[in-house]
């Protein structure tokens, strides 16, 4: 869980207030509140294949209006849709604030959430990557701007890289907005002299920079501290960029604008001499006398505190040394796409002429070297492009490289005040994938820009769908079936980033009704466990232990296998499994839990896959990862139960047979004494995506999903 600064929780508690703020009353019958002009008024369906469009087209950077549905062209996959539903939108000024009636309860937000008509905006005020006098610099043009262009309707919330999207409070009022923006004028960050987080102090007093006159042998940390304050910052605000996309694909489908107020940023690489050993050992030379809370006197040796201290710098520097926000950022852009987000950066600096002050106060200590003047303009022009890069890539428009900060938001304003509703139903399959949009304009010089695409709903969504909007009726059994596969698809999802470490365990009962558990762990790709580690592990219930073991993997393995056997008898129920895991170089560590769910007599669960291929060194290795490619070879192997004779066949994602790949199911025999149904699973016949194994055995099935990489 994020810790919020003074500042966020500010804005937390001030725009929640505004959302549960008792409703205004309505405006006299002789002043209507203002609505937005439209050519027709549509009824939107929410058929699982009908996809909105928000379209946006202009003629050399102004709206073009007088548009009509003939004029538009929707293409899906390079298949020609046609336009069902079409309505110009023209926002007007929304009159009075006290017109506009606030959601009191999170279910009337979520509401007004979901009005295709409404827009939502949401102000990501990126206080890691703004000065103090920049926040200021932007506050009036700002709340003008949002003055402008808010509507009716419309609703408007503000995060910042320390809030989850789960603490913004949707609004229709902008007064809030402006109170913080002018009461907390300097929520900026990015050149506080007292460092805002504990970790950033932390960091300067592990790595202080070497002061004149100070030992030599320490130089090597130099600039250290500096760098892991920025890569933590911004990892940080990256991870919140992403973590709001992905809330706003769950609020809606239409479009969403995010105005990102930031300087941009370095998008850092990994940088792998951040992790080479400290001739100082992250302690600086010439520490100041200390007193030792054991003896009470004065000492040059680290206490107990400060070695915790010194080994959480360590394990950070290594960290943070190996984060790719470059790739991280590629992700959120491709996110940002498939959830229909549109970002629109601000840099509040107006035309930059320096990227980094001549001193940098933000860092405790001795004040880090001067950066260079030509690596200062490499690092300016970074950050003006990772901003470009995100308007660009998500259909909006960044306001850079400018002291017209206001004349920069009206442009902006004016992109959000005009634009055109389009509904199809799409001709494409309910996949689950995602299906490529491309608009159209025919008139001659005009350009458009509107969502990219769209994911698909799966036939599991298509059934909640249907169950849903009849809640009493039994589902077909296509129905359950698609739910059943989206159930046991799903842990492929957790595929979608890196970890340090990744867990999967099979049980079985033995012929005495124990359980036999056993877990196999596969480390991360990370350099710092290239030299190996060491793991412990245990099954635990409400606190107590009830097996244990341990694993060495050997340098240049990744996996490990171990079989936890419990003393005393189990009930079927939940469990958990705790692993720790400490590198060989001691620079980096894991702790991770897995729970159980161990069925009763004699049902098994789980199952075991085998990798073997070129990354393996051609040996057959237990593998937590269900990622495959085609030149590698795969085995599966499953708990037996009963004396029914095995098969085994291939499904695809729906849980279609692929005829075209046989399989073969054959039973062995283990030295501990446990049976087992395997399977050798053939890849190099298929493309990537996602597949299951199906293993029977009379009654009894077991689906093992995988997933095929390029």
């Amino acid at each position: 869980m994020r810790t919020l600064t003074k500042t966020a929780a500010v804005i937390v508690a001030a725009v929640a207030a505004l959302a549960q703020a008792p409703p205004q009353p309505p405006p006299p019958a002789d002043q209507p509140p203002q609505q937005p002009a439209a050519t027709q008024t549509p009824t939107f369906r929410t058929e699982a294949n009908y996809v909105r469009v928000d379209a946006y087209p202009t003629r050399n950077g102004a709206p073009v209006t007088d548009l009509t549905k003939d004029d538009f062209e929707i293409f899906e996959g390079g298949k020609p849709q046609r336009v069902e539903q079409f309505e110009r939108v023209q926002i007007r000024a929304a009159g009075p604030q006290e017109t506009r009636i606030e959601p009191n309860t999170v279910a009337e937000s979520r509401a007004m959430l979901e009005n295709p008509r409404a827009r939502v905006f949401v102000l990501f005020l990126d206080t890691y990557h703004v000065d103090v006098a920049a926040s200021h610099r932007i506050r009036k043009p700002l709340i003008d701007a949002l003055d402008r262009v808010i509507g009716q309707d419309d609703l408007v919330a503000v995060m910042t890289p320390e809030m989850s999207p789960t603490d913004m409070a949707f609004a229709r009022k902008t007064t809030t907005i402006e109170g913080i923006l002018t009461r907390y004028w300097h929520w900026g960050e990015r050149d506080r002299m007292i460092p805002p987080d504990p970790e950033d102090e932390m960091y300067g007093t592990c790595y202080p920079n070497v002061q004149p006159g100070g030992r030599p042998d320490c130089s090597d940390q130099n600039g250290l501290a500096a760098e892991m304050i920025d890569r933590r910052h911004e990892k940080r605000s990256i991870d919140a960029l992403r973590d709001l996309v992905r809330f706003l694909r769950g609020v809606r489908e239409e479009r969403k604008a995010v105005l990102a107020i930031t300087n941009g940023w370095l998008l850092f690489r990994p940088n792998y001499a951040m992790m080479k050993p400290l001739n100082c050992h992250g302690v600086p030379g010439g520490r100041e006398p200390q007193v030792d809370p054991r003896s009470g006197r004065p000492t040059l040796k680290p206490t107990p505190n400060n070695t915790v201290e010194s080994d959480s710098c360590d394990i950070d520097r290594v960290n943070l040394a190996q984060i790719d926000n470059d790739r991280e950022f590629r992700d959120v852009l491709e996110e940002a796409n498939r959830a229909n987000a549109s970002f629109y950066p601000i840099d509040p600096r107006g035309l930059a002429v320096f990227d980094t002050p001549i001193m940098r106060t933000d860092v405790p200590g001795q004040p880090p070297p001067p950066t260079p003047l030509p690596a200062d303009r490499a690092m300016l022009a970074g950050r003006l492009t990772s901003l470009r890069t995100l308007a660009e890539n998500t259909d909006g428009l960044a306001i850079v490289d400018s002291n017209d900060l206001a004349k920069g938001l009206r442009r902006v304003v004016d992109d959000l005040s005009s634009y055109y509703l389009l509904g199809y139903y799409s001709s494409g399959p309910l996949d689950g994938k995602f299906h490529s949009i491309n608009v159209r304009v025919k008139r001659a010089g005009v350009q458009v820009r509107a969502r990219r695409g769209y994911l698909a709903a799966t036939p599991a969504e298509v059934a909640r769908i249907a169950r849903d909007a009849n809640p009493d009726r039994a589902p077909t059994p296509a129905e359950a079936e698609a739910l059943a596969m989206e159930s046991v698809l799903r842990p492929l999802s957790a595929f979608s980033r890196e970890t340090s470490l990744r867990l999967r365990a099979t049980a079985a009962w033995k012929a005495d009704n124990q359980p036999l558990v056993w877990l196999v762990g596969e480390l991360g790709t990370a350099d710092t466990w290239k030299a190996g580690a060491e793991a412990d592990i245990s099954l635990t219930q409400e606190g107590e232990t009830l097996a244990s073991a341990h694993a060495s993997v050997p340098a240049g393995t990744r996996s490990f296998k171990v079989s936890l056997s419990p003393a005393k008898a189990l009930q079927p129920g939940d469990y958990t499994i705790n692993v720790r895991t400490i590198a060989a170089s001691k620079m980096a560590q894991s702790g991770d839990m897995l729970p159980l769910a161990l069925p009763a007599a004699p049902e098994p669960v789980g199952s075991m896959l085998i990798r073997k291929g070129p990354f393996t060194g051609l040996k057959e290795v237990p593998t937590a990862d269900l990622r495959f490619r085609r030149s590698e070879q795969m085995r599966i192997e499953v708990p037996a139960v009963g004396t029914a004779a095995p098969t085994a066949r291939m499904l695809d994602r729906t849980g279609k047979p692929i005829n075209a790949v046989p399989l073969t199911a054959n039973t062995r025999d283990d030295a501990d004494g446990s049976r087992w149904f395997t399977t050798q699973v053939p890849l190099f016949p298929l493309s990537p995506g996602d597949y299951l194994v199906e293993i029977s055995s009379g009654s009894r099935k077991t689906l093992t999903p995988f997933r095929i990489v390029p």
